[in-house]
């Protein structure tokens, strides 16, 4: 993997500038793509690379399919006509993500391997070359062109390390064009976008193969038994794990397997996860693998191995994957997964504020050793990392700081898919665009800097108004820091070190950058940024409405918090309804975290707070 040579925000000139040509101010270039029915993808990055170096250059080059001269060529996608140039090579073999940029003395050429290589090496060269970030949705930045940069001949070559890449934001999952600007390949499904790659997130899938409901009354014996009774039957509603060495359990889920690949064949595997709870099967047969491999994933990856094995004899290129999640995120002692076995490891137990590699936080500590012990026995690992408080969207979460070295952990333990889970349902959550920017940007090349990447966004994002709100940010990191707060990704405000002295030096910060933003949109987004500190400022009323829910007629908040809080609130939620924030928590909509403030303040039915 060749790295970029050099990063300039330049003129698209090659030593054609010895000549004095300056190809923003030349109008006489153009942008090829194949004749014919091409791929729409490559018509499509075509049309990215015109439309933002417009933006850049003022210079609507034209897309064409055929040449009649040799020379200021930007070549998009495979062609006879870039091959046959001087900057021309071969796409066969490439991976569907491998990209290739090569700059001429007078030609460029963008291409790659299908479906999303040539798109992706158009973003890669609108920012290497042209100095455009997708920074949101609403925002990318696209510098002019000026007239003292040149671009000197080079190849760049890149093929990312994660074939999987999901920053899973409710911006990236609700705008699949801006999924695709940010190379996150989970989301977009349309052809021209590149479409979505074809490994799926692995995720819980018991509930929906073997079905309490449908299987449970008749058959307790296909569910886990745990102090020597089978938890199913009739009325059972919770999704207990079923009994992973009951033969019939092994038909059932296996069928609901091959079904899944009938339906889906373009997806490269399929699920056989466990459901999101600890009730794993403690009867005779399943305790005796477990006790014998030392964790509760014996007889899971037992299990797993059988259906593995009867999806090989007939989708021998379908992959069968499964959570290594809680009770069985160990490895176990003698169980290999087959060749044919992924391994989803997931991080929920971990410390969001110290990297997963600090040798001072145990729990991460003890996640790192069962990383290194996985990679030992599968070449097809998947993270799934926590990148979000889901006890609370809305608080200061102090861990943008770990972001980088711990996706750069996962590329170098072999990781070969990243999920980063993040509010993925709500709109707007602490610093959501922030935080998209960074993550997306180290899926897509862990080799880059944290902090660096932190910079770019609040300079070019929040401009004059980014220095009060660097500093808060800095402020709660290193506040985390200095008091050892080690915390994972469900917690209160005082849980990451979230103070009085904080929010106080929080809505300071923000007040400074409203009266430093130069422009009405900047100071939106500044407003935006702001939600995180009122929700802050308002937590002793949530905390005492949480604690209180049942009798908040007889016990509604102080007088003297409500004083206090009161105006916050009204604040939050005014904000909230301004920029779309759609949850106030993981399975809590902002609605009824409202209704239940409004009760606890005492306020009537319309009243706002």
């Amino acid at each position: 993997m060749i790295r970029t040579i050099t990063t300039l925000t330049l003129l698209l000139v090659c030593s054609i500038a010895v000549a004095g040509i300056d190809l923003a101010r030349t109008p006489d270039w153009d942008i090829v793509i194949a004749p014919g029915d091409g791929p729409r993808v490559e018509h499509d990055a075509a049309t990215e690379l015109r439309d933002h170096f417009a933006l850049a250059a003022g210079v609507r080059l034209p897309i064409v399919t055929e040449i009649d001269r040799p020379r200021r060529h930007l070549f998009v996608g495979d062609s006879a006509a870039m091959r046959a140039s001087h900057v021309g090579f071969e796409t066969d073999g490439f991976g569907p993500e491998q990209l290739r940029v090569v700059i001429g003395d007078d030609n460029i050429a963008i291409a790659g391997g299908a479906p999303r290589g040539t798109l992706y090496g158009v973003y890669t060269f609108l920012e290497n070359h042209l100095g455009v970030r997708f920074l949101t949705r609403e925002h990318t930045h696209v510098p002019p062109v000026g007239a003292s940069r040149v671009l000197e001949p080079q190849v760049h070559d890149y093929d990312p390390p994660f074939s999987f890449r999901w920053s899973y934001f409710a911006e990236v999952n609700r705008d699949p064009a801006f999924a695709a600007r940010v190379r996150c390949n989970a989301v977009p499904t349309e052809d021209r976008l590149g479409g979505r790659t074809g490994r799926i997130l692995i995720e819980h899938s018991f509930q929906r193969q073997i079905p309490i409901g449908r299987f449970g009354p008749a058959h307790p014996e296909y569910y886990c038994e745990i102090d020597g009774v089978r938890r199913a039957g009739k009325g059972t509603r919770r999704q207990f794990q079923p009994c992973l060495t009951n033969p019939e359990v092994l038909d059932i889920v296996t069928e609901a397997v091959l079904a899944k690949i009938r339906k889906h064949p373009e997806r490269t595997n399929v699920e056989v996860s466990q459901n999101d709870n600890g009730d794993y099967c403690r009867c005779e047969r399943c305790a005796a693998i477990d006790d014998r491999e030392g964790t509760a994933m014996g007889s899971l990856m037992t299990f797993v191995n059988a259906v593995a094995d009867r999806v090989a004899k007939r989708h021998p290129d379908v992959k069968v994957g499964t959570l290594a999640y809680q009770y069985s995120r160990k490895a176990p002692a003698t169980v290999k997964p087959r060749p044919n076995v992924q391994i989803q490891l997931c991080s929920i137990e971990c410390s969001m504020i110290q990297p997963l590699t600090d040798p001072d936080c145990a729990k991460n500590v003890a996640f790192c050793r069962d990383f290194r012990d996985w990679a030992r026995l599968c070449d097809d690992i998947a993270i799934w990392n926590y990148n979000a408080n889901f006890r609370n969207y809305l608080l200061p979460c102090p861990n943008l700081r770990v972001i980088e070295p711990n996706v750069r952990l996962f590329r170098d333990l072999g990781a070969k898919a990243v999920f980063m889970q993040a509010p993925g349902d709500s709109l707007s959550s602490e610093l959501s665009d922030l935080r998209n920017y960074m993550i997306s940007s180290l899926l897509w090349d862990p080799d880059r800097s944290g902090q660096a990447l932190m910079d770019e966004f609040l300079r070019l994002h929040y401009r004059s108004a980014a220095p009060p709100i660097r500093r808060f940010i800095n402020l709660v990191h290193d506040n985390a820091e200095q008091r050892g707060i080690t915390q994972h990704c469900f917690g209160n405000a005082a849980d990451y070190g979230i103070n009085a002295r904080i929010v106080e030096a929080g809505l300071r910060a923000f007040d400074e950058a409203a009266r430093l933003a130069d422009d009405v949109e900047v100071r939106r987004r500044v407003e935006k940024a702001s939600i995180c500190v009122h929700r802050a400022a308002m937590e002793d009323a949530w905390i005492w409405a949480q604690r209180h829910r049942d009798d908040l007629e007889t016990h509604p908040i102080p007088t003297d918090m409500a004083a206090r809080t009161r105006p916050h609130t009204r604040r939050l939620f005014a904000l909230c309804a301004r920029y779309g924030v759609d949850r106030w928590r993981e399975w809590l909509h902002i609605e009824q975290a409202a209704a239940l403030l409004r009760q606890a303040y005492g306020l009537k039915e319309g009243e706002g707070f």
